[in-house]
């Protein structure tokens, strides 16, 4: 028979193990799951095609093609550094617009360009994905507000 001293050392100890077990397997999860890139990391080839990512930046200005009488859409995220071609056949967000911040859930295809299953607007007009910022504070924005090409 052990003592109440000893049940209670036993009871500290397993709870650490585990809790060490769920930070393990929470790390695993996170390491695994799909990440964040922006166009310019897509553009440099940071990205395999088919690979689940999330994509980041603004709809560039002009870049919103829409099929008459269907879901699908075709627009340009932009970093104003690079930009890359995105198709989805949901419904939008009602956010969502021109020259505003955007996510996108989905995979590159072998063309380069990115199919989503997940658009998210950002709804603060403020807002600007972390990449976006970076480019604009390193001065490398190039505005643009011609109409887009066709992806």
């Amino acid at each position: 028979m052990s003592t109440p001293r000893q049940r209670r050392m036993w009871m500290v100890i397993g709870i650490v193990a585990g809790v060490g077990v769920a930070a393990g397997l929470a790390f695993q999860a996170t390491k695994g799951g799909i990440g964040f890139r922006s166009p310019t990391e897509v553009i440099e080839g940071h990205v395999e095609p088919g690979k689940r990512i999330q994509i980041g930046g603004m709809v560039k200005m002009g870049s919103v093609q829409r099929t008459p009488g269907e879901l699908h859409v075709r627009f340009i995220v932009t970093d104003y550094v690079n930009q890359v071609p995105v198709v989805y056949d949901r419904l939008l967000p009602d956010l969502f617009k021109e020259g505003t911040g955007v996510w996108a859930n989905g995979r590159l295809d072998d063309h380069g360009v990115f199919v989503a299953d997940e658009v998210i607007a950002k709804h603060d007009e403020n807002y600007m994905p972390p990449a976006v910022g970076e480019a604009l504070k390193k001065g490398e924005s190039r505005l643009e507000t011609q109409p887009a090409a066709q992806p």
